[in-house]
């Protein structure tokens, strides 16, 4: 019992750990790519103003926010793989 309570917290210090490198690299990425990290803003602005709107624009709202999210995860994807190739080139 103690050997897997012991080995739970390593594993989520560790996770711990790699997100919060993760969330930095991400940021330093956005700061080198102000226009990803402003379309990003901009996007979750649209779909807050979507989430709010009383009306469903024509039967599209819910189809935008979801395409909305989307996106915004393609670029953080992209702003990761950014990051991971800078990483790569300083190990080498």
């Amino acid at each position: 019992m103690r050997k897997t309570l012991l080995g739970m917290c390593v594993l989520g210090t560790l996770a711990f750990a790699q997100v919060s490198f993760a969330q930095e690299t991400g940021k330093k990425e956005l700061r080198e790519h102000p226009r990803i990290a402003s379309a990003i803003r901009e996007l979750h602005g649209a779909i807050e103003y979507m989430e709010r709107a009383p009306h469903d624009f024509g039967g599209h709202k819910a189809q935008a926010i979801a395409d909305s999210r989307k996106a915004i995860e393609q670029l953080r994807l992209a702003m990761q793989y950014r990051a991971s190739q800078e990483n790569r080139k300083g190990k080498k």
